[in-house]
């Protein structure tokens, strides 16, 4: 039986970002979209440029994509304007991507309330827009907003919206369920009803979370006939969300009725990167992950001792719908962590270290990852300290420094200007290749002050770390209930040349979590520079 393809599109880097709390960095933003890629998703929406100095920017110096297709997101040309002559419209259009998406609307109710343009006018404007970014090149999409609402009003003007998008040269027209109120059942029948008029393999269904039906109204689109599935990661999003691909993604891959009819562009292999993709958003964030998440969550796979465990040690598939590494979750029983020596190795083969399962390093290497874990180090958004854990592990890894140590002093006083300011100074003793060395530099806080000071002694002897720069700094809070001397981690993103990593340090002094981080960031350098 031949297998239809499924488009996945990810929408997490624009609808994600209006979740209330989240706001993504340029960095945070490209590491997020290079993780989405290596996954295999087909589309990933960058964001609306033009619309703030975030999302312009990032399509100013756009990631290279190996698989996706970058996607600039707009709305359609204003009334009263041409589409040549629309400032907004013309920000979409001039964005570096592979694919355009405009929003327009397709319930009259807002045609005449939002707009209030006469109908016919609205649909001017759909052609005009979405032939405007036919005729750039790439991809063009229609967002048909409160689709599934204009459809209930007046399905023949909510189906009229999409053929003039269709007409225009639209690849995908995607049907929106923009407040999120709609049940399966109604999408089911819609869609059904939609398709005998519009081709299904030119649909796309946006399913907001509203009733807590986001993926199941996805997945009833699928199976009534869209072919491109728009969702974000842990299911971010306005209100109550989106459709959580993180989901939707095994759900369509691994259960039978969609397994056996449709593909996606994800693989077997890449599937086992979900649960460190959903936790690698999660750091970027800066939250602790959702335990009970489905396919990725810690107690998804979780067994209390007893009647449960011993049906479950006999044979899994009593009490768990998949294998758990199938998406790189593992299992966990009261007594024993039987985890993942796979992912261990898969995250091994991802840092250019090839192993053998058996050799005896991989397990304690699993040892130390989950002793370090419980002390509240994350991995999943420090991949360089990863790698260094693992190969200190399996190898030996020069100690390019060794720090005697440092003193930090912030001092806050009135300035000559009658101005209130902070000052911060570091003091640094290090030994370098047998010689102790000290510096001292200020800088615009604790952590620049300490990471001048330390580049300041290091970059004589090791000058390929003059050009790198600290361009992300996150901290949280792992035992709040102990207030001022709580247990705190710190996330240091490091860039030089168009690469970046990320290190990770905990201790209860945060000024001690940073350094542990930047020590390993400057090591990650050197180690990658090819100094052995």
């Amino acid at each position: 039986m031949t297998r239809e393809r499924l488009y996945l599109f990810d929408t997490t880097l624009r609808d994600g970002a209006q979740t209330q709390g989240v706001d993504f960095s340029i960095l945070d933003k490209r590491t997020i979209a290079e993780a989405l890629d290596r996954i295999g998703v087909d589309y990933i929406e960058g964001g609306w440029p033009g619309a703030n100095p975030t999302d312009t920017s990032f399509f100013a110096a756009s990631p290279a994509l190996a698989r996706a297709k970058l996607v600039a997101f707009g709305m359609t040309k204003r009334s009263g304007r041409s589409a040549a002559n629309d400032p907004g419209l013309a920000a979409v259009l001039d964005a570096r991507a592979q694919g355009t998406c405009l929003v327009g609307k397709s319930w009259d109710f807002h045609v005449r309330l939002a707009l209030g343009i006469a109908l016919e006018e609205n649909l001017l404007l759909i052609r005009e827009s979405i032939a405007a970014a036919a005729a750039k090149g790439g991809e063009a999409m229609f967002d048909a907003e409160h689709f599934f609402d204009g459809y209930k009003a007046n399905p023949d003007y909510a189906i009229a919206c999409l053929k003039a998008a269709e007409a225009a040269g639209a690849r995908w027209m995607v049907l929106c369920d923009t407040n999120g109120g709609t049940l399966p059942h109604d999408v089911e029948r819609i869609v059904g009803e939609v398709v005998k008029r519009v081709p299904g393999e030119k649909l796309g269904i946006h399913a907001h979370n509203d009733t807590e039906n986001a993926v199941a109204n996805s997945l009833a689109a699928v199976r009534a006939g869209v072919r491109q599935v728009q969702g974000t990661l842990n299911g971010l999003g306005e209100r109550c969300g989106n459709a959580n691909l993180v989901s939707l993604i095994p759900s369509l891959m691994l259960k039978p009725f969609y397994a056996e009819r449709f593909e996606t562009g994800i693989d077997e292999e890449s599937l086992r990167h979900l649960t460190h993709l959903s936790r690698l958003l999660d750091e970027l964030l800066n939250r602790a992950p959702n335990r009970h998440a489905a396919y990725v969550g810690a107690a998804a796979f979780a067994h209390k001792a007893g009647l449960h465990v011993s049906a479950v040690e006999k044979d899994p598939r009593t009490y768990e719908h998949i294998p758990p590494e199938t998406v790189g979750n593992q299992r966990h029983i009261l007594v024993s962590d039987q985890a993942g020596r796979s992912n261990i190795l898969s995250r091994l083969r991802e840092a250019g270290i090839d192993l053998d399962p058996r050799h005896p390093k991989v397990e304690r290497l699993l040892e130390e990852v989950k002793r370090r874990e419980f002390q509240g180090y994350a991995y999943d958004g420090a991949e360089a300290s990863f790698e260094l854990l693992a190969r200190r592990a399996l190898e030996s890894v020069p100690e390019y420094f060794r720090l005697q140590s440092f003193r930090v002093i912030d001092e806050r006083r009135w300035n000559a200007r009658g101005d209130l300011v902070t000052l911060s100074e570091a003091t640094i003793k290090v030994e370098v290749g047998g010689t102790m060395l000290m510096t001292v530099a200020e800088g615009n806080g604790p952590v620049n002050a300490l990471d001048t000071a330390l580049r300041k002694a290091l970059t004589p002897v090791f000058p390929e770390l003059e050009s790198i720069r600290l361009t992300d700094y996150k901290v949280r809070i792992l035992t709040p209930q102990d207030g001022t001397k709580a247990l705190t981690r710190v996330m240091i993103a490091t860039s030089d040349a168009g690469e970046t990593w990320s290190t990770v340090g905990v201790s209860t002094n945060v000024i001690d979590a940073s350094y542990n981080a930047l020590h390993d960031s400057l090591t990650y350098k050197l180690w990658r520079a090819g100094r052995r």
